[in-house]
């Protein structure tokens, strides 16, 4: 499914490494097997997720816990709760300990520089998982491992021409876009590759009428609806970001006695099982799938790392697209 695709002084970082570090929830686990590398000694992985705000996310947890035991890694995971500086502190408590690696996917894309130039002069390498980071100094994080958001909003585009084709559809596209967490790269750049095409090929008939964040998650699309249907009930097209605030958009379009899916055609990111469910049902009209089985990969990456190897500076996930027909076929091997 996949392919190949930045000083405090020691004590002050030590002290902050211990204060902070509560402020995440972290777990440490390791496996019953004997992974080895440089000697004999097990590898130490220091893993930073963003949170558990949706089944994407949930799914990424899991695949990257089941990888770590696979491969035989000490992996100490934290939860930052969506909260950039609960990983920059579980990122110092990491370095603290001298893990072989960092990894983590950052909650957004700046604010980085300091705590990384950190783990540069600890000698720890860093890989960056899901989602990007804009820096000042690209030396301060070795690979990054996940999708190319742009060209997913390109393709989201590209679907709604379909689902409009395929829908009848004629006149105006009013868009309502539910964007993911301010700040974060796949909010920024699947917003811009949808731009893109809508401008490029739209620019007299599409217009996004009204866009705000729901946070990625299944409460926030929720409201966040709610009050689009209030402000612009002409709306005749929903742009999500992700699943699972399409899947909570699609209740307050239901609360409106309206039906999703016709009265307003959805089109939504990431390709989780629930999203599918949803699709099957008519509810959904397409999906541009985001793989987050990236833990395998991230592993093998982890022992390159390790070792010394040269890696490859970004390392891109394979993708689908799939439109409301394929739902029932595609849904019994959905995996996430």
């Amino acid at each position: 499914m996949l392919s190949r695709r930045n000083f405090l002084t020691a004590a002050v970082g030590v002290a902050a490494a211990s204060g902070l570090a509560a402020c995440a929830k972290e777990d440490d686990s390791s496996s019953g097997s004997d992974s080895s590398s440089g000697g004999g000694k097990k590898i130490t992985l220091g893993f930073v997720q963003v949170g558990s705000e949706s089944g994407w996310r949930t799914a990424n947890t899991k695949s990257v816990k089941e990888a770590a035991k696979d491969a035989g890694y000490t992996l100490k995971f934290s939860d930052a709760q969506q909260k950039q500086e609960n990983q920059i502190s579980a990122i110092r408590s990491y370095i603290a300990q001298k893990v072989n690696v960092i990894a983590f996917s950052p909650v957004v894309v700046t604010g980085w520089d300091a705590v990384l130039k950190e783990a540069k002069t600890a000698k720890i390498p860093v890989i960056l998982t899901d989602r990007s980071i804009e820096t000042s100094d690209d030396s301060l994080y070795v690979s990054f491992i996940g999708s190319d958001f742009i060209d997913e909003g390109r393709r989201a585009a590209k679907m709604l021409e379909k689902v409009l084709d395929k829908a009848g559809h004629k006149g105006a596209v009013k868009i309502a876009q539910l964007e993911g967490t301010t700040g974060a790269a796949p909010a920024i750049e699947r917003a811009k590759g949808f731009k893109e095409i809508m401008d490029a090929e739209h620019k007299d008939d599409w217009k996004v009428v009204v866009s705000q964040t729901g946070d990625f998650t299944r409460a926030g699309g929720k409201q966040v609806m709610a009050a689009f249907l209030q402000s612009n009930p002409d709306i005749n097209v929903l742009y999500a970001h992700n699943d699972d605030m399409a899947l909570g958009a699609i209740q307050s379009i239901e609360a409106a006695g309206k039906k999703p899916g016709k009265d307003i055609l959805i089109v939504s990111v990431d390709g989780v099982k629930d999203g599918f469910v949803a699709m099957s049902e008519g509810k959904i009209n397409g999906i541009v799938e985001c793989n987050p089985l990236l833990g395998p990969q991230l592993m093998e990456l982890v022992k390159k790392v390790n070792d010394g190897e040269t890696v490859e500076r970004r390392i891109k996930t394979k993708e689908g697209d799939f439109l409301q027909e394929q739902a029932k076929e595609a849904l019994p091997t959905r995996k996430y």
